[in-house]
């Protein structure tokens, strides 16, 4: 069910037309601007951030890693889940992915930055995309999973966000997410990225409890690379460092290879039921509660 941004009314359908208000949102590329006004802001996340992502995220074994390890908790942990939504999907990376993987799911996003709807909308031309802002989410019980990766350290009020989440999903369904892990490990890159936080695992678990969801599986990731993680941070900590935020993807093609096997045996071994203590990233899966 959808709800009017404009009146708030719940309603029924495919089209973003409340029969109450006859409010109808404006359109970009085709696709519903829920937040216009938020479309080019530059205050939570530079949208020009988006055309190196979308550059890199294919072949930087981090983001490979990563969108692997969705994908897998995805199909282990809703195997019958048939609609799933993702809260800032950015550049569709994970959209994209899932739609190789879950063939049979019904995919749906939202961004925020209309640019980024853009990267999306070529990189998954039949997901359905909305540009919305996380802290209203114009969804109640419309999806079996809802998900957002990396999404919530950028958003002050974050109980918001997972409230807003914990109302799209229907009775049964649930929630994945994943965020940086460590508020020690705070840098150069975390300002450049314009995040709010770092996250201990217990504060994220709680606020997802708080939120009305019950956690099945908390575990982080980027364990075995977790001394390369914070050698590059102290790097960047030094006084006159001059940071570049490409600098860590600018490494040989055999390193990224590298790099990206100890992800591989991370991944296993989280898939055996390993639930690792420490890491760059913290990845929680949630039910309903």
């Amino acid at each position: 069910m959808k709800i009017c941004v404009a009146c708030r009314t719940p309603f029924e359908g495919q089209e973003w037309r409340c029969p109450a208000c006859a409010w109808t949102p404006p359109r970009h590329l085709g696709h519903p601007l829920l937040a216009p006004a938020l479309a080019e802001r530059t205050d939570g996340f530079e949208p020009r951030y988006l055309d190196d992502l979308a550059r890199l995220e294919d072949s930087y074994f981090w983001f490979r890693a990563r969108k692997r390890l969705i994908g897998w908790a995805l199909a282990r942990y809703f195997p019958d889940a048939h609609t799933f939504f993702e809260v800032g999907c950015g550049t569709g990376e994970v959209l994209a992915e899932l739609a190789t993987t879950c063939p049979r799911l019904t995919l749906a996003g939202s961004e925020v930055l209309s640019r980024g709807i853009e990267h999306a909308r070529r990189r998954v031309p039949g997901v359905t995309l909305v540009q919305m802002d996380a802290l209203d989410i114009p969804f109640m019980a419309e999806f079996d999973v809802i998900a957002a990766f990396d999404v919530l350290e950028h958003v002050a009020d974050d109980r918001r966000v997972l409230g807003g989440m914990r109302a799209a999903v229907r009775p049964g369904g649930g929630a994945i997410l994943t965020v940086p892990q460590h508020p020690r490990l705070w840098s150069a890159s975390d300002e450049y990225a314009r995040h709010q936080r770092r996250y201990t695992r217990q504060e994220l678990v709680e606020k997802i409890r708080d939120a009305g969801f019950r956690v099945v599986r908390a575990t982080s990731f980027v364990t075995l690379l977790l001394p390369l993680f914070v050698a590059a941070r102290l790097v960047q900590r030094r006084p006159g460092y001059r940071y570049d935020p490409l600098d860590e993807y600018r490494i040989p093609r055999a390193v990224n290879a590298v790099l990206g096997g100890c992800m591989l045996a991370e991944r296993a071994a989280i898939r055996a039921g390993v639930n690792w203590p420490v890491g760059g990233s913290l990845l929680v899966v949630a039910r309903a509660a």
